[in-house]
């Protein structure tokens, strides 16, 4: 059975051309970019060559890229590297949980937190955030795209409000990056976290982006790596993985792949919408980055829908989270007005650089078999009819 994997906002596959930059690092390019003799020095080249390619995605100074773990790493540090006891946060209720748990730890430790909440739409209002500052307002952090509707949120005008109010500004780019184009002056935003899986790249890097002159305190210590700002020996093959796919990314925006992208995902849903009564685009009303189609599909259940579209071949996944066994209503959707039974009925579609025009039409050939089944179980849609 060929496989069709429609869930590139969990994780993406890595692009042959990133695997081939990274081999020769997990080989005999072993060196530690931070010794001195020859080994060392070709690491080194190597990690700031990554290091310009992943600060030209977002048109920042080479200088100003943290390499981290990952996206989580990256809010963790830059909430925890900024926010101290008696600040005040405004974030919303739609982040990751890597910015919302963030939060709770720091409500814990005496910073006071506002969450913003979002319009129907998955948008959170700048007027909203701006009517959340206090005096003590130290960070405004609202995520660039949100990982579960693809939702992008206005961030020019957050930084303009942010700016005016000389509060630092974070944004979660994680969903974002790799799909639409990213400058953070034109954001205006002080830092930006990233990460390579997420863009056909690597698992376990990822990079923070802290603007020149932003006094960020590390959170993990050691030694001087990544001045001062990250301690750790750098994951050479990674970062160079991570460099790479920054760089592809650059050359497939320039031919034309968020237009491309974009019209399958549109194919895709007018395809369901079609074919499937009972259908509607969360956030559909909205800007989204590309890639990304979250439906709420009447009378289905996500995780059996998701479990049925496994047995025929397609990776999916749901607008619900997996907690201790239960299935808990998206905390996104919820956010936006959706009843906890429209969220357990919420799927998520989500295109990656990889899939093509055949595979979204196999997938809609699939989708109505499957829905009409689960429907024909579900007490509730069989009593409509």
């Amino acid at each position: 059975m060929k496989r069709i994997y429609l869930d590139n906002n969990a994780t993406t596959p890595l692009l042959p051309a990133v695997l081939e930059a990274m081999l020769p690092y997990l080989g005999e390019s072993f060196g530690n970019a931070s010794s001195i003799h020859w080994q060392g020095q070709q690491a080194r080249a190597a990690v700031e060559a990554a290091r310009e390619h992943v600060a030209g995605l977002v048109g920042a100074r080479a200088s100003e890229i943290v390499f981290t773990s990952g996206g989580t790493e990256g809010d963790n540090l830059a909430l925890f590297g900024l926010v101290k006891e008696g600040d005040h946060v405004v974030t919303s209720t739609i982040e990751h949980h890597a910015v919302l748990n963030a939060c709770k730890r720091l409500e814990g430790q005496g910073v006071a937190v506002t969450y913003v909440n979002c319009d129907r739409m998955g948008r959170v209002l700048p007027e909203d955030v701006r009517a959340a500052l206090r005096p003590e307002t130290k960070m405004i952090s609202v995520m660039m795209a949100n990982n579960e509707t693809g939702a992008v949120q206005a961030l020019e005008e957050i930084g303009k409000i942010a700016g005016e109010a000389d509060v630092y500004f974070h944004t979660d780019a994680v969903q974002a990056a790799g799909k639409i184009a990213i400058e953070v002056e034109r954001i205006g935003c002080d830092l930006l976290t990233l990460a390579a899986h997420k863009m056909h790249g690597p698992q376990g890097v990822g990079a923070l982006y802290v603007r020149r002159g932003t006094l960020l305190e590390a959170r993990q210590v050691g030694g001087r790596h990544e001045r001062g700002r990250r301690a750790g020996t750098e994951n050479l093959a990674g970062i160079v993985g991570f460099g790479r796919a920054a760089e592809w990314t650059m050359e497939w925006f320039a031919a034309g792949g968020v237009e491309k992208m974009r019209a399958l995902r549109e194919r895709l849903e007018e395809g369901i919408r079609g074919a499937v009564p009972g259908t509607a685009v969360n956030s559909g009303e909205a800007e989204r980055v590309p890639n990304t189609s979250n439906l709420v599909i009447e009378g289905i259940e996500g995780e059996g829908f998701v479990i049925a579209m496994d047995l025929k071949g397609v990776s999916v996944s749901t607008g619900a989270a997996c907690s201790s066994g239960a299935i808990e209503a998206s905390h996104v959707l919820t956010a936006m007005g959706l009843t906890g039974d429209e969220a357990r009925g919420s799927i998520r579609f989500s295109l990656g650089k990889q899939n093509t025009a055949e595979e979204v039409e196999t997938v809609l050939a699939l989708v109505p078999e499957v829905v009409a089944k689960l429907r024909e179980m579900s007490p509730v849609w069989a009593g409509r009819q």
